[in-house]
Order: structure tokens, then sequence, then C-alpha cells
């Protein structure tokens, strides 16, 4: 995704062109920080799923989940049981639809919790879902190098030589 340049990455209403024919009225400024954000975390991926959902998981389970389109919630996400409790009680946080069971929280509007507080609820949510995957996987995604700097060499394979018979 590219950032906002003179130059015209967006088209004049603000929206990312690539993204354009997935979501016509989403403020993309605010999906750059969460994936910003999400992908910033040890092993995380996204994904889009469900047809305009992007999908924040680590080992395969997710962890954050945001409408890629116009939606009743522009965010969702696992809360501890005492912020779950806490987070509901507040404007524009609902019990996530269909996850609530699972103490999963969903933001009505974007700018229903400070970026700094949503960020730390966010590396929570990772680190519970974290926790749950089984311990290979676990170790699988520590062990692994952060995304953004993983490099892979170019340099083409040489062939070793057979003996010949």
């Amino acid at each position: 995704m590219g950032r906002l340049t003179s130059e015209g990455a967006w088209n004049k209403c603000g929206h990312s062109l690539k993204l354009l024919s997935l979501c016509p009225r989403i403020s993309l400024m605010n999906v750059d920080w969460l994936r910003e954000v999400c992908l910033s975390f040890p092993g995380a991926t996204e994904q889009l799923q469900w047809g305009h959902d992007l999908l924040f998981k680590v080992g395969a389970k997710m962890f954050a989940v945001t409408p890629l389109e116009p939606a009743p919630v522009s965010l969702s996400f696992k809360a501890s049981p005492e912020n779950f409790v806490e987070l509901t009680e507040r404007s524009n946080i609902i019990p996530a639809p269909y996850l609530a069971r699972a103490k999963w929280v969903a933001l009505q509007t974007r700018d229903a919790l400070p970026a700094d507080e949503l960020a730390r609820l966010l590396r929570d949510s990772y680190e519970m879902v974290f926790a749950k995957l089984p311990k290979k996987t676990r170790d699988a995604v520590s062990s692994a190098k952060p995304a953004a700097r993983r490099v892979r060499n170019k340099k083409p394979v040489k062939k070793k030589r057979g003996r010949s018979r």
C-alpha cells in the first residue's frame, strides 16, 4: 500500500487506488495505521477473508479483524475478561457479534479509543491468542525473523556435480 503523495497515489477523496474497488468509503489512513501496529508483532500476518474483512493472525489464529467496507463495527479484537467488562461499558464499544462469548469487543467508531490505548489493547489481544497456540507453533513464531526484515538471498544456487560411473 502506498503513502499519501502529491503524485496521486491516492484518489481525490483520499482513498488508496489499490483498494478503492474493495472499499469506496473507508478511511484508509486508519487501516494503514492498524496494519502498521498489528504487523509489527512477531509472526503476525494479514488475510482478506469473508468477502471484505481484513484479519490479523498469529499462528493461523485471528487476534483482530476490521471490515474494508462500511459496516456497523469498525474493528473487533480479543480482550481479557477484565478489559471486556470495562470496555463494553464505554460508549461506541460493544460485545463483538458472534465472538462475544470468547470475550471479543467491537468498536462502533474508529475513534472509540485513543490510538495509544488501542495499540496496547491490540498487543494484549495478540499476546492472548499467541499464548493459546500449541507450543510447537509458538516456538516457530518466536524463532522466525520479522516479516519486514526477512530478505531472501537471490544468488543462483550452484548445482553439485554428480559422479559419473
